[in-house]
């Protein structure tokens, strides 16, 4: 009778013991095993994903080869299981379920880089950007022309409003998010800008400074000459001359630019023709650097009203008086 009453007790706590023995073991697993992945990787949660979703797809990817059921017990003991962020995470070679869990509660997700180039178009902005992998496409069936429209803005054209300079973003982004960042980021450039712009200027407005930035940012890359071409352009508006300037030409030509601007281009009025009308152009012709923006607002003093490129470096050199003009061109544009 002992002994069956002993054998009653003994079995089930022999068998209560491998039970909890088991269980520690699994746990001491759990928590210890890395993922299975010699390399870093990223893996990416869908909005609306939750914990059961990412521990059997864990199982189904062959990166634990762990219960699914583990980790969903854990985020629940743990009150993680409903933080999870949805984004692209890194995850490197060693991490462990628990660590992993971690990092998808920690929101720190990975971050794409696009670069706004100094001097390129909006159209050709909205191009490259539906190019980008990361990048969530929501504005294919918009123009250029119906951008500004698109993110709630007030000016009529998109050109010139969007402030080069590397941004970066996660993964899953949206077009027009992205795009009414840089858009918010020119307008307070511009307008910070036109606070310190200098007395006297021939601008009635921070987009008229913004048309002649566009301008400066077409005709150099030399940082040191982006103020010289400033104040000539000034010095031209100020007397009525007009500002005679390709790129404006270029611009308004549009596809017809075949890489060469003939005598008759110069001589086709369009309202960005700059030798066959007086003034600015209508609006930019181009996404203007915030150093292009305080050149247009605080041009070098001096009498040169023309420049001509020297063809060293994309380096100009400037000339007070036509006569002055037209023998530098000799020297550098006919070789004479």
């Amino acid at each position: 009778m002992k002994k069956a009453l002993l054998f009653t007790i003994l079995v089930p706590a022999l068998l209560l013991a491998a039970l909890c023995t088991y269980v520690l073991l699994q746990y001491e697993r759990f928590l210890s095993q890395p993922l299975e992945s010699d390399t870093s990787f990223s893996y990416i949660v869908e909005p609306g994903s939750n914990l059961r979703a990412i521990s059997e797809d864990l199982k189904q990817q062959g990166l634990s080869d762990l219960p699914p059921v583990y980790l969903q017990v854990y985020g629940r003991l743990t009150q993680q299981a409903h933080k999870i962020k949805a984004g692209e995470y890194q995850i490197e070679a060693g991490t462990s379920l628990p660590q992993f869990l971690n990092i998808l509660v920690s929101g720190k997700v990975m971050m794409n880089a696009f670069t706004i180039v100094e001097g390129m178009t909006a159209s050709e902005l909205l191009k490259a950007l539906h190019q980008h992998p990361k990048m969530v496409n929501t504005l294919e069936s918009v123009s250029s022309d119906d951008l500004i429209t698109a993110l709630g803005g007030e000016e009529k054209q998109a050109e010139g409003w969007f402030l080069p300079e590397t941004y970066h973003f996660p993964s899953g982004t949206k077009d027009v998010d992205f795009l009414q960042r840089a858009y918010d980021q020119m307008q307070i450039a511009l307008a910070e800008a036109w606070k310190e712009r200098d007395e006297g200027l021939p601008y009635e407005s921070p987009y008229e400074a913004l048309i002649m930035a566009s301008i400066i940012e077409k005709e150099t890359g030399i940082a040191e000459e982006r103020p010289e071409i400033a104040g000539v352009f000034v010095r031209r508006l100020k007397k009525g001359m007009r500002l005679q300037t390709d790129p404006t030409v270029i611009y308004g030509m549009g596809d017809k630019f075949d890489g060469n601007l003939r005598r008759a281009d110069l001589r086709t009025d369009t309202p960005y023709n700059t030798y066959t009308r007086h003034g600015l152009p209508p609006t930019p012709i181009c996404l203007p650097s915030i150093e292009s923006i305080r050149a247009a607002l605080h041009p070098a003093d001096g009498n040169s009203l023309y420049f001509v490129a020297t063809g060293e470096e994309g380096r100009h050199v400037f000339s007070a008086t036509l006569q002055q003009h037209n023998k530098a061109v000799r020297r550098y544009q006919l070789k004479r």
